[in-house]
């Protein structure tokens, strides 16, 4: 079997899929994306693809290998999402090859169905209420909110009651029995995230996410020694040796790769049987679309540390069989490789030329560039 082509498509509202056909009439699908960076994506998969012509696509490892370091300038979010991508298609090419879905190639199931969360907004706290309540009224069993401001270094004291209020009212909607969890995105310093946490605590939120930027390691493991609320972080980092000083420090409690820009499935794997050795939970990230949220369901179905699975679209607008959430949970996937057709038609209504660009914001006091 050889590889005859590569194409892909961007599709809204900030995605991209690709296709990848083969002599032998099998297409390989994968999510091949970048938010905000999908045009320069594309770009670096073209290039790869003049080594990926003519190959077998079933030699994951090897064309993993070969696509990562033969660039001699290794990692980064460019070359590893255009990595994963193609490497998902490879999975996918595999599993229908074999008529076996992916989770069987990667040791079998060791679960019956997968957890997933429902992300929840508002701009008031009615707003919120309401969007909580909506997904307890659907079977969820957890919800992840996030912060309602873009903070300064340090903030009054004003903030952070601005911020409890919210997460009391997520408490009380839930109650005991059902969980949530807050994305900080990166915005807070260490001393605000750590105010922050130990305000929290008492609420017990399953975990909250990203509570400083990922760049520094030991401003994360600061923040963790500092709280018990458990740390999450992940989505802006990059194969396993980024994963390796996270871990060794015991920044985190969760980790949180994404399988569409950490070098696909089978890193995925490795970064969650390393994450398994310090009894670290396994929980991906997901902010694109339903063909990376098929790779993620492949993967979680098999990973024994697996917490949660994060979602933004079921594949209504996409494919054939969308994704079905009943209580909160998605059933073991069925069908060869990632389990998934795309619907050529509703594709067509998605193509866009690329250029979704990721919102900025300023603080109006000073117009200074306030983390996303």
């Amino acid at each position: 079997m050889k590889i005859t082509n590569i194409r892909i498509w961007h599709v809204r509202p900030r995605s991209a899929i690709l296709k990848m056909e083969t002599d032998a009439g099998i297409t390989g699908i994968g999510e091949a994306a970048l938010e905000g960076r999908s045009r320069t994506v594309e770009t670096a998969i073209k290039e790869l693809s003049e080594y990926l012509i003519g190959q077998d696509p079933r030699r994951i490892e090897h064309h993993w290998q070969a696509m990562y370091r033969g660039t001699f300038y290794c990692g980064g979010p460019i070359l590893t999402s255009a990595i994963s991508g193609v490497e998902q298609a490879m999975w996918d090419i595999l599993g229908k090859s074999l008529n076996v879905p992916v989770y069987q190639l990667l040791g079998g199931a060791v679960r019956d169905r997968i957890r997933m969360y429902k992300a929840v907004h508002g701009d008031t706290l009615d707003e919120l209420r309401q969007s909580v309540r909506q997904a307890v009224e659907e079977g969820f069993t957890m919800v992840k909110t996030g912060i309602a401001d873009f903070p300064h270094m340090l903030e009054p004291p004003a903030f952070l009651h601005k911020q409890m209020e919210r997460f009391e009212m997520l408490r009380e909607e839930l109650g005991p029995d059902r969980d949530f969890a807050v994305d900080l995105h990166a915005r807070l310093t260490p001393p605000q995230a750590i105010r922050l946490a130990r305000e929290m605590e008492r609420l017990q939120p399953l975990f909250i996410e990203e509570p400083c930027p990922p760049e520094n390691i030991d401003a994360m493991a600061e923040v963790a020694r500092a709280t018990s609320v458990p740390i999450a972080t992940g989505e802006r980092l990059y194969t396993k040796w980024a994963f390796r000083e996270l871990l060794e420090k015991r920044a985190v409690s969760i980790i949180q790769p994404d399988l569409a820009h950490c070098g696909g499935i089978w890193e995925g794997r490795k970064i969650a049987a390393m994450a398994e050795t310090g009894y670290t939970a396994f929980a991906p990230h997901n902010g694109i679309g339903s063909v990376n949220l098929a790779a993620s369901l492949q993967l979680v179905a098999t990973v024994p540390n697996f917490l949660v699975q994060e979602f933004k679209e079921l594949g209504d607008n996409l494919l054939k069989r969308p994704f079905v959430i009943k209580d909160g949970y998605i059933d073991l996937p069925e069908g060869p490789g990632l389990g998934i057709e795309i619907d050529d038609e509703k594709l067509a209504k998605l193509v866009y030329p690329g250029n979704y660009q990721i919102p900025m914001h300023f603080h109006q006091a000073d117009g200074s560039f306030a983390a996303w």
